[in-house]
């Protein structure tokens, strides 16, 4: 496996494989790995000839610079992870490679058919500009034949297949499919995340109220009488009544859409919650 920092190397190994005819496909992380990512590199490693991990932390995607400043970096560590399952090359490029000053200092912008004005992109203002911004670079790239995302971060899934397939730039992609991959749990049902690092011993159990209220939300939908905006309210007061444990949403939407639902059918529940104050995410299908 081979570490690559700059663009041009990048592009000059791509160019090679490209040459061979080999498949190329691509896993953009932010590091601090886990499992959830490695299941997605797994998949990529079985399904190309060619597997391209980014490792990352994208300035530009971050609202709030302490967030940033705080988010895990064990690029050591991830890359011994990403050699034992098989990936070829790890691009580790710096801000300053990624980025000239002009694009680190102007917002990127980008048409998301308005996917972006609900849930996260509520909250975080200008946060999928950033996505969006370093997913373009990485395909202009990569230029990979398939890439590679988790469901768990639903709504950016949801964008990036709106980027790749019906936006503006969906050309300059190609043939390229974009794959979602199911959330990987812990066996105590949390999902694995990279901020869960920042979370305590305690924290983290206090943590698993989020997924088990959302298992439970299942059955509650199930009930006679049972309403999408009951559902949701009950999930948000369950979620709050945790000590150390608050709800910035709860929203179930339409899985194509994003948009609000008043049926479960296609539907999906999509929370984020602090915990003390690390921001986690999760999601729950309801059929």
């Amino acid at each position: 496996m081979q570490i690559i920092t700059t663009k041009a190397d990048l592009e000059r190994c791509i160019q090679a494989c490209k040459a061979k005819g080999q498949t190329i496909g691509l896993v953009p992380t932010m590091g601090a790995l886990h499992e959830g990512h490695a299941s997605l590199v797994r998949k990529c490693v079985s399904e190309n000839n060619i597997t391209v991990v980014s490792v990352f932390v994208n300035p530009t995607q971050f609202n709030n610079k302490e967030d940033l400043a705080k988010y895990p970096r064990s690029l050591e560590r991830d890359a011994e992870l990403l050699n034992s399952i098989g990936a070829n090359f790890v691009f580790a490029p710096t801000p300053e490679e990624m980025y000239s000053a002009d694009e680190m200092n102007n917002t990127f912008r980008f048409d998301f058919g308005g996917l972006d004005q609900v849930m996260e992109g509520k909250m975080r203002p200008g946060h999928f500009n950033g996505v969006v911004q370093v997913v373009s670079r990485l395909f202009y790239l990569v230029k990979p034949d398939r890439a590679y995302f988790g469901e768990k971060d639903f709504q950016q899934l949801a964008i990036i297949h709106f980027m790749a397939e019906r936006s503006e730039l969906a050309g300059t992609f190609g043939n390229l499919q974009i794959i979602g991959c199911p959330i990987v749990r812990e066996q105590s049902g949390l999902a694995l995340s990279s901020r869960n690092e920042r979370l305590s011993a305690d924290e983290k159990q206090t943590a698993l109220a989020i997924s088990r209220t959302l298992f439970e939300s299942l059955n509650w939908a199930k009930q006679p009488g049972a309403t999408v905006a009951n559902v949701q309210q009950r999930v948000i007061d369950t979620i709050n009544a945790v000590p150390g444990l608050e709800v910035e949403y709860y929203e179930i939407v339409d899985q194509s859409t994003l948009l609000p639902t008043d049926t479960f059918n296609h539907a999906i529940g999509c929370v984020t919650v602090y915990c003390g104050p690390v921001r986690l995410i999760d999601n729950i299908k309801y059929n």
